[in-house]
């Protein structure tokens, strides 16, 4: 029997979901891996619940850059059936149009950090909380993100 702790937790997860996704989406290349890396950032999520929002982003980006760091093509999760509650995926569309899939090319292409700076900006995320995210100066992340569009630029078209 789910608590109303959990059933929030599954709401919010829910609605909230694609935020996990872009970011799973960024630091994996098959589904499987997909897969794996959202079910972990799942599961960070609810280990530190019940705080969200601006703080999913910086859990899931975490959890993402210090999985993909390891340098291993194996993630070592923990197993989904320990869980009573399943997150449902409907609704979100993996299928990406050409440009998104160069854009989404280009972006792997750039280091962990440049990848979650394009994230959070992508998602129109103010230079205040993008720099509290990742631990940056506000400063730092305005140059660092006219930085990353040259990149970006240089990438998409050589």
């Amino acid at each position: 029997m789910k608590t109303d702790l959990e059933k929030k937790f599954i709401n919010l997860l829910e609605e909230h979901q694609n935020i996990a996704h872009k970011i799973c989406r960024m630091y994996t290349y098959d589904a499987d891996a997909h897969k794996d890396l959202f079910q972990e950032i799942t599961v960070q999520l609810w280990k530190a619940y019940p705080k969200f929002s601006t703080w999913m982003y910086r859990v899931a980006l975490n959890t993402a850059i210090t999985l993909f760091r390891k340098k291993k093509r194996g993630i070592q999760t923990l197993p989904w059936e320990n869980f009573d509650f399943k997150i449902s995926a409907e609704g979100y569309d993996s299928t990406l149009d050409d440009n998104l899939k160069l854009m989404y090319a280009a972006i792997r292409e750039l280091n962990d950090i440049d990848k979650a700076l394009v994230l959070l900006y992508l998602e129109e995320k103010p230079y205040t909380e993008i720099s509290e995210t990742l631990g940056i100066s506000e400063v730092n992340a305005r140059v660092k993100m006219n930085r990353v569009k040259t990149k970006l630029k240089t990438i998409l078209n050589p």
